[in-house]
């Protein structure tokens, strides 16, 4: 999808002559959303890459083809990247075939892996865009924080063994809210026209072994998560003082900021629209987490 509009056309149009057949509207295909859940350990990532290449996108795409019997086109909210995963992705697609609503979340179910679930379907005005329409997006970081491994889940957490101090974690995190040039968290091929984001709110609490930075903004550049995720570890390991973040951002280099984080314990959790567009909300926290942590 290349991004531009169409340019409008110049002067008014025709009136219709004596004997011209009036021209019937063209047919708008029924747009339709999905919300779907996918564990991304198996996959690089969500955006298709060839049919050899198991993607997000490549599975979905299969699926619904089948049921609609044609190829589907599908936009996201937002691509993530290999391992990581989504409690909430949102897509939406044109079909020529109308189908209720249930048929496109079973029908779709029936033939993803395990690993892919669709969760809710419905029908949308042709106005909705998956990626344009969203407020915000929120993304958790799960941090399993022991000098031991785990052998429940290690690709959906990031075990790191140093004692980490989630308070000067939290601390440290209260510099980036607001609209501000994150150049020091942008990875270096981010193909974002700007740096520019706004952090809504970011929040660190620890329950037990798990530590979890909480994290929304109306969008993020690219590894911007992962980056203030490896960074705030430095920071509650002791490495550096709170106040290294907002040195960070006034900065403005990457180079200068701790190295990305991995991916197993990223996960997009909610995508948020307008409420008359009528997506449901996303979880609260990442099924493994629930009941663990508390809410916004």
């Amino acid at each position: 999808m290349s991004g531009e509009e169409p340019s409008e056309g110049l002067g008014e149009e025709p009136s219709e002559g004596p004997g011209d057949e009036p021209t019937e509207e063209p047919r708008v295909a029924p747009r339709v959303a999905l919300v779907l859940s996918y564990s991304g350990e198996s996959f690089h990532g969500w955006q298709y890459q060839g049919e050899t290449t198991p993607t997000v996108q490549l599975k979905l795409s299969k699926a619904l083809e089948v049921v609609a019997t044609a190829p589907v086109t599908i936009f996201c909210a937002g691509r993530t990247d290999t391992g990581v995963h989504a409690t909430k992705q949102v897509v939406h697609f044109d079909s020529e075939v109308e189908r209720p609503s249930k048929s496109w979340l079973m029908g779709a179910n029936a033939h993803l892996p395990d690993s892919v679930s669709v969760t809710w379907a419905g029908s949308v005005t042709a106005d909705f865009d998956a990626r344009r329409s969203a407020t915000a997006r929120r993304y958790v970081y799960v941090i399993y924080n022991s000098r031991v491994r785990s052998a429940l889940f290690p690709q959906h957490v990031t075990r790191e063994h140093r004692q980490l101090d989630a308070a000067r974690m939290h601390e440290a995190a209260q510099a980036l809210p607001g609209e501000q040039d994150f150049s020091a968290f942008r990875a270096a091929n981010c193909q974002s026209l700007t740096p520019m984001r706004n952090v809504h709110k970011v929040s660190v609490t620890r329950r037990g072994d798990l530590i979890v930075v909480d994290i929304t903004a109306n969008a993020f550049l690219h590894h911007m998560v992962r980056n203030i995720a490896g960074t705030l570890m430095d920071v509650g390991a002791g490495l550096y003082e709170p106040a290294w973040v907002k040195e960070l951002l006034a900065k403005k280099d990457r180079t200068l900021a701790s190295k990305t984080a991995p991916p197993n314990g990223l996960y997009l959790v909610d995508v948020h629209y307008p409420e008359t567009f009528g997506i449901p909300a996303g979880p609260v926290m990442p099924h493994l987490l629930g009941g663990l942590v508390g809410s916004e």
